[in-house]
C-alpha cells in the first residue's frame, strides 16, 4: 500500500472519530466550559502520546530544535477547538456545520500559498461534489433551510476557527523537519497544552471535576483519547502524505458519520433523501482516493 493510500485511510478513521465528538460532546456542553474541555483534552493527549513517543521513538536533542514550531501548531489546533465551542454558544448547529464545509476550500488556498500545492482538476471536482453532498446532509435535504441560512456572530467566530484548522494541515508539512509522527505530535500537544492552560486556567479551576458523573467522565475520556489523541496522530500522519486540500476534504464525511453515530446511539436513521448527500460525499472521496496527483 502506498503512503498516499495510507494517508487516505488515516483520514477516514479521523473523520469517524471526530464525528463521535459531536454526538457525545453535546451531552457535556453544559457541564464544562470550552476552554476547560479543550485544555483537559490536550493535557491528557500529551501524556498519552508523549508516553508512546518515548517508548517507540525516543527523544533526541535534534527534535527540540526550533520549539516555536510546536507553539504555532498547538496554537492553531487549540484555537480551532476553543473557537468551535465558543461559536456554538450562539450559532445554530446547522449554520455552524455549513461553515465547517468551507474548510477544505480554505485548505486548498492555504496549501497553495504556504507550500505551492496546486489543486488539480480531479481535486476541484471532488471538493465541489463533496461540498454539495455535505450541505445536502447538513440541511437535511431541505432547500428552505438552506435558503434561510444567516451568518451571525457565532458563525463568524467559528469561521475563524475553521481558518485555523485549514491552515494547520499545510503547516504540519512546512514545519516538520523529519521528526517521527509521534514525536512531532507530542511537540504540538505540548505547545497547545501550554497555551490552553494559560488561557483556560480560571475555567479549569472553576470546574467541579470531582462531582462530574461517570457518564460525563466517559465522554471526556473519549474526547481526550479517541477524538483527540488518536485523531491528532492520524491528522499528522496524513498531512505528511497528502496535499492539504485532500486532507481537509475528509471533513465532508463528518456530517455523514454523525448520522451513523446518532443511529448507533438510538436517535434514529435519517430520511432516504438525506442519504443522497451521503452518497455524494462518498463519490467525492472515491475521486480523491483514485487521484494520484
Amino acid at each position: 500500500m502506498t503512503d498516499e493510500r495510507k494517508g487516505h485511510l488515516a483520514m477516514l478513521a479521523f473523520s469517524m472519530l471526530v464525528a463521535g465528538s459531536f454526538s457525545l460532546g453535546v451531552q457535556i456542553a453544559n457541564e464544562v466550559t470550552p476552554a476547560a474541555v479543550t485544555a483537559f483534552r490536550f493535557v491528557v493527549s500529551f501524556c498519552v502520546i508523549g508516553s508512546l513517543a518515548w517508548v517507540i521513538s525516543g527523544f533526541r536533542r535534534a527534535y527540540l530544535v526550533a520549539p516555536w514550531r510546536y507553539l504555532i501548531l498547538g496554537g492553531l489546533f487549540g484555537s480551532y477547538f476553543v473557537l468551535m465551542f465558543e461559536g456554538l454558544r450562539t450559532a445554530p448547529p446547522v449554520s455552524a456545520a455549513a461553515v465547517f464545509t468551507l474548510t477544505p476550500l480554505i485548505a486548498a488556498f492555504a496549501g497553495f500559498f504556504l507550500l505551492g500545492q496546486i489543486t488539480t482538476r480531479p481535486m476541484r471536482y471532488a471538493l465541489f461534489i463533496g461540498a454539495i453532498g455535505a450541505l445536502w446532509v447538513i440541511f437535511r435535504a431541505d432547500l428552505a433551510r438552506a435558503l434561510a441560512f444567516d451568518v451571525g456572530r457565532g458563525e463568524a467566530i467559528y469561521f475563524v476557527g475553521c481558518i485555523a484548522h485549514a491552515i494547520y494541515a499545510p503547516m504540519v508539512r512546512k514545519l516538520n523537519r523529519g521528526e517521527p509522527v509521534l514525536v512531532f505530535t507530542t511537540g504540538m500537544l505540548a505547545g497547545g497544552a501550554l497555551i490552553l492552560l494559560i488561557y483556560g486556567w480560571n475555567d479549569l479551576r472553576g470546574t467541579d471535576w470531582l462531582n462530574l458523573s461517570p457518564k460525563n467522565w466517559g465522554i471526556l475520556l473519549y474526547l481526550s483519547l479517541g477524538a483527540s489523541s488518536m485523531t491528532f496522530v492520524l491528522l499528522q500522519f496524513a498531512s505528511l502524505r497528502l496535499k492539504a486540500a485532500k486532507v481537509m476534504a475528509y471533513t465532508y464525511l463528518t456530517p455523514s458519520w454523525v448520522l451513523v453515530w446518532e443511529a448507533v446511539l438510538g436517535n434514529g436513521l435519517p430520511p432516504v433523501l438525506i442519504l443522497v448527500g451521503v452518497a455524494l460525499t462518498v463519490v467525492a472521496l472515491v475521486i480523491l482516493f483514485r487521484s494520484t496527483d
